[in-house]
C-alpha cells in the first residue's frame, strides 16, 4: 500500500490495529481506493495468515449460484452439480478470512444465512443434513452507504451491526493528492516505463478528481 500522506498513514494504522482482532471488519471506500487490497494485508497481518483469503465478488456471481457457492453442496443435490459434491467459500476460508466484496449486492435471503452462519459458527451444504462447524473471520467491504441501504429495508440492520463491528474507511486518492508522485513513480516502475512530468503537468495530476481513484 503506497503513500505517505497523513490520510493513508492514519488509515494503515487503523489497519495493523484491527488485523490484531478476530471481530469482523466492514470496510467502506469508493470504488478503486483498495479495499482487496487492505482486506488482503490485514489478513496477512494477523494470526490467520496460514490459512486461506478467500476473496468473494457478491456482485459477480448470479443470485441462483449464490447460496451453492457460499455454502457448497452435496452430489446430486440439484441439475449440474458437480460429482463428489463441493465445497463452498466458508469452508475453503476455515481457520482464515473471508472477504465479501460489495455485500451490499447480497440478496435479503442470504442476507438472513449469513447472519446464521456468524451467530452460530455453522454452515450446512445444500443437499445434506450435516453441520460443518467453521472459524472464519468476516471481513466484509462496499461503496456504498449501508445504513442508509438499511434504512430502505434493502439491507438487514442486524446483519448491518454483525458485519461493522470495526469499521474501516478507506480515503479517495482526491483526499491524498500528496500521493500522487509517489504513485506515478511506483506504476512507472511496474510498466517499466521512462518519463518525466514538467511540474505544471504533476500539479495538474495532483489537482485531479481522480474518480477512477488508485485503479
Amino acid at each position: 500500500i503506497k503513500g505517505s500522506s497523513r490520510a493513508i498513514t492514519e488509515t494503515l494504522l487503523t489497519a495493523k490495529r484491527l488485523a490484531q482482532s478476530e471481530a469482523s471488519i466492514l470496510i467502506a471506500g469508493e470504488s478503486g481506493t483498495g479495499k482487496e487490497v487492505f482486506a488482503q494485508s490485514i489478513h496477512n497481518s494477523s494470526r490467520r495468515k496460514d490459512y486461506n483469503f478467500v476473496a468473494v465478488n457478491c456482485a459477480a456471481i448470479p443470485e441462483n449460484l449464490l447460496e451453492s457457492e457460499m455454502f457448497g453442496y452435496e452430489e446430486g443435490s440439484f441439475t449440474g452439480a458437480r460429482k463428489g459434491g463441493r465445497a463452498g467459500y466458508f469452508e475453503l476460508s476455515h481457520k482464515g478470512t473471508i472477504f465479501l466484496d460489495e455485500i451490499a449486492e447480497l440478496p435479503l435471503p442470504l442476507q438472513s444465512k449469513l447472519l446464521r452462519v456468524i451467530e452460530e459458527k455453522k454452515i450446512i451444504k445444500i443437499g445434506s443434513q450435516k453441520v460443518v462447524n467453521i472459524d472464519v473471520r468476516i471481513i466484509a467491504a462496499t461503496n456504498q452507504d449501508l445504513f442508509e441501504l438499511v434504512e430502505k429495508g434493502r439491507f438487514r440492520e442486524d446483519l448491518y451491526y454483525r458485519l461493522n463491528v470495526l469499521p474501516l474507511r478507506l480515503p479517495p486518492l482526491r483526499d491524498r493528492s500528496e500521493d500522487v508522485p509517489l504513485l506515478i513513480e511506483h506504476f512507472k516502475g511496474l510498466q517499466k516505463l521512462k518519463f518525466k512530468l514538467t511540474p505544471a503537468a504533476l500539479e495538474s495530476l495532483r489537482r485531479d478528481p481522480w474518480r477512477g481513484n488508485i485503479r
